[in-house]
């Protein structure tokens, strides 16, 4: 059985660092990319404090499309170079957004998200998806965030298969 470990009290660096080996332990033996997506989505939904949305959104064409997530529904598809997400795909880099409402095209999936942020999923320098959180509370990211996740991302697309 797997057990979720209380992080809202741990400084950023250590929150993730204990993150990384609880999404490893997680991952260990699996490589389908809905069953990880899935898994790492519900860790970081439980696990980090104030996010309202945590999920990916994987590449078909030229698109963003949803896949597996923690939080209310969401928008489907996006476009690349559109919002947030499609932002950070077009441009292959991990956006931080601390206020969505002053972040041109912004997409509105859910009206509670204050701010944002967004890691490209690269495999083989081409951009496959991304993972997208989102928080209530405006600058709930920061660099320490963009690290933290980065790490995941590279365990995430090391343990599983397109």
């Amino acid at each position: 059985m797997f057990e979720l470990k209380d992080l809202s009290r741990a400084d950023k660096p250590a929150a993730y660092a204990e993150l990384a080996g609880q999404l490893a332990a997680l991952l260990q033996g699996e490589r389908d990319w809905v069953a990880n997506a899935a898994n790492t989505a519900a860790l970081l939904g439980h696990s980090l404090p104030d996010l309202n949305w945590a999920g990916f959104y994987r590449r078909v064409g030229e698109q963003l499309v949803l896949g597996p997530f923690h939080g209310k529904p969401a928008c489907v598809r996006i476009a690349f170079g559109k919002g947030v997400c499609g932002t950070a795909a077009a441009e292959v880099r991990t956006v931080v957004v601390p206020d969505v409402h002053a972040f041109p095209g912004h997409i509105a999936c859910d009206a509670a998200s204050r701010s944002e942020i967004v890691v490209p999923l690269v495999r083989q320098g081409r951009v496959v998806g991304v993972l997208d959180l989102d928080s209530p509370v405006p600058g709930r990211f920061d660099a320490a965030d963009a690290a933290g996740l980065s790490q995941l991302v590279t365990l995430f697309l090391t343990a599983t298969d397109d």
